[in-house]
């Protein structure tokens, strides 16, 4: 017997919602038990209760070999490694970079990462992450906080040595837990496709690092 309009509805909701819950089951992603509960750099700026997210890929060169294309990222620097012709569609224009470059290499505290240009459609003055802390060849920390951001989260990247010319590239997202319905629906929604992107992002600096 064919389905109603409101039972094929009522099935494609329900797939929906149990791979957005089957992602969310795997938010740590690729990381070790002991990864997902070590304290890193920038877990201790975002006051509990948080949800906190792992996500790791282990790359076959050393941190200081890794590093260069890490400090890079950003829309007007190297770009974000990950699905570069997915995010154009979306008119973002970023181009990610298969070189080092030398006026990219240099971040400090207070500067700003880039990942919505000025002038974008949807978000006119764009989107940029303050850094809070650079940890030269181990750990870029990355802030958002009220009222400039509607999240209370800190998004940073780890190098940690794993064997003689290799190591482990983390990516950790660390947010207080919203308490307005809209943030948590909206956290829910976009979790999948940041877990997506954010794997993406870090198997391109793996790649580009091996490469060299």
């Amino acid at each position: 017997m064919p389905l109603s309009l409101a039972q094929r509805a009522l099935l494609t909701a329900g797939v929906g919602a149990s791979a957005a819950q089957l992602l969310h089951a795997t938010r740590n992603w690729g990381a070790s038990s002991g990864e997902v509960s070590r304290v890193l750099p920038g877990d201790e700026l975002v006051p509990g209760p948080v949800e906190r997210t792992t996500l790791a890929v282990t790359v076959e060169a050393p941190p200081e070999a890794v590093w260069p294309w890490l400090v890079q990222i950003g829309q007007d620097r190297g770009g974000m490694y990950s699905y570069d012709r997915l995010e154009n569609l979306l008119g973002l224009d970023i181009h990610s970079t298969d070189e080092i470059r030398e006026e990219w290499q240099h971040l400090a505290a207070g500067d700003r990462v880039v990942v919505v240009p000025e002038g974008y459609r949807a978000i006119p003055a764009g989107y940029s992450f303050p850094v809070a802390e650079v940890v030269p060849g181990r750990a870029l920390v990355l802030r958002q906080a009220p009222p400039e951001h509607p999240w209370d989260a800190v998004w940073s990247f780890h190098l940690l040595p794993h064997g003689p010319g290799r190591c482990r590239l983390l990516s950790r997202s660390v947010a207080r837990r919203p308490r307005g319905v809209g943030l948590r629906v909206a956290n829910r929604v976009m979790e999948p496709v940041t877990l997506v992107m954010t794997r993406r992002m870090l198997r391109g600096i793996a790649e580009r690092a091996q490469r060299r």
